[in-house]
């Protein structure tokens, strides 16, 4: 699946234009209650959609919080907005925000952090979902800028420390061009979209994800530890367990990335060595740094707690989990259910292809492994139709896919 063929053909496109500066110029910082007042008062003002996107600390601090809010509309212009530096208190600017269509570039990233200030869209367009449904291969902003409205993006600060203060003007730069061309870049793919017949399935998207309810937190997140794979013991699991929760408290307090705290590597690498004195612990790499020598009791105390556990305290060597097992396994547990997967993936396959669609975007490859391990009893197209729904399917993916899906089922059952 290439690119959609909109416009000049690739080989012959013009070389895109360098935006470094936003046209109007980067505005300042809103970082008092007087110029929040009057931003909001602009905000209000505008015409259309409003572009939004957040900048937070991933990698920094433990919090996902937005420590800078962009937004842009017309007739107002752009908005760089500290919630920090107002205390969170923006209600000038929750107000001027609601009841608009809000354009944001990879929505689930930053509808959480927005969440938490009382931000929320009453309607919503994700460029990056749109692109996908448009069916271009590459939907970073930059990319969909590029082929779509002949400008280039200056990038470079996205992983940067945003809770840092005073911002630098470089970074205030880049923050204010991410919301520059989100509203032309809309109306491209409204038009795309419109164009392919799939509007109508982008609007369900969209407003399936603005009303998505919170992920629920992950039941033992520690399993997610890099490197956990070389740690085969239950004790083993056990402190590196008790080390993530020790690290996770301490990350949390000092509102620090666990990983500044103490990396995934040395938590592997204690669990698996199991150091039983403070010496020992100290002889480990990242350990026997200044740092780690400061709080070297907070991790010998979660390791000796872990070492103490009775075995039916100990964790069990398989991560728990409500779904199918992985499908490589299929084959050996249950035959039928790898042969209903496979039909059922073929038939997704054919119908994405045709649709120029990502296969993923079609179905969640989740709800398409839940229904092929544990099939209604009834493969009526009616009753597989209504198997997805209750499983979230939207309905434009229901129309396209509980046909095919009936099919394929019922062969594999043959």
């Amino acid at each position: 699946m290439g690119d959609t063929g909109t416009g000049t053909a690739e080989g012959a496109r013009p070389d895109p234009v360098l935006l470094t500066q936003p046209a109007e110029g980067t505005p300042d910082v809103v970082e008092t209650f007087e110029a929040l007042r009057e931003a909001s008062d602009a905000l209000a003002a505008g015409q259309g959609p409003i572009a939004v996107d957040t900048e937070r600390a991933s990698g920094y601090r433990y919090s996902q919080r937005a420590y800078l809010v962009q937004v842009r509309r017309e007739g107002a212009g752009t908005v760089l907005l500290d919630p920090v530096a107002l205390d969170d208190r923006i209600d000038p600017f929750v107000d001027a925000l609601a009841d608009t269509e809000w354009v944001l570039h990879a929505a689930s990233q930053d509808l959480p952090c927005l969440d938490e200030l009382g931000l929320h869209p009453a309607r919503l367009f994700d460029t990056e979902l749109a692109g996908r449904l448009a069916g271009f291969e590459r939907v970073a902003l930059g990319t969909l800028v590029e082929l779509l409205l002949g400008y280039h993006l200056e990038k470079g600060h996205g992983a940067a420390d945003w809770s840092r203060r005073p911002l630098p003007q470089d970074w205030l730069d880049y923050a204010a061009l991410d919301v520059e061309l989100l509203v032309p870049l809309r109306d491209a793919l409204e038009a795309e979209l419109a164009e392919q017949g799939k509007l109508e399935w982008a609007l369900e998207e969209f407003e399936a994800l603005r009303t998505a309810p919170p992920a629920p937190p992950r039941a033992e997140p520690w399993r997610r530890t890099s490197g956990i794979h070389r740690v085969r013991s239950p004790r083993g699991l056990a402190a590196v367990r008790a080390l993530w929760e020790a690290r996770d408290a301490l990350a949390r307090q000092r509102d620090i990335a666990p990983g500044r705290v103490l990396p995934d590597t040395s938590i592997v690498q204690a669990a698996v060595t199991a150091p039983t004195t403070e010496e020992e612990l100290l002889a480990l790499p990242v350990f026997r740094g200044r740092a780690q020598r400061r709080i070297v009791d907070t991790w010998l105390r979660a390791l000796r707690t872990a070492a103490r556990l009775p075995k039916s305290e100990l964790p069990d060597p398989s991560p728990p989990h409500d779904g199918p097992p992985p499908p490589n396994r299929w084959g050996d547990r249950d035959p039928a259910a790898a042969a209903r997967l496979a039909a059922v993936r073929a038939a997704l396959a054919v119908i994405a292809e045709a649709n120029r669609l990502p296969v993923e975007n079609l179905l969640q490859p989740d709800l398409v492994r839940r229904t092929c391990w544990r099939p209604p009893a009834d493969l009526s197209v009616e009753t597989v139709a209504q198997t997805l729904r209750d499983s979230g399917a939207r309905e434009w993916q229901i129309g396209l896919t509980a046909e095919a899906l009936s099919t394929a089922l019922n062969g594999a059952e043959a």
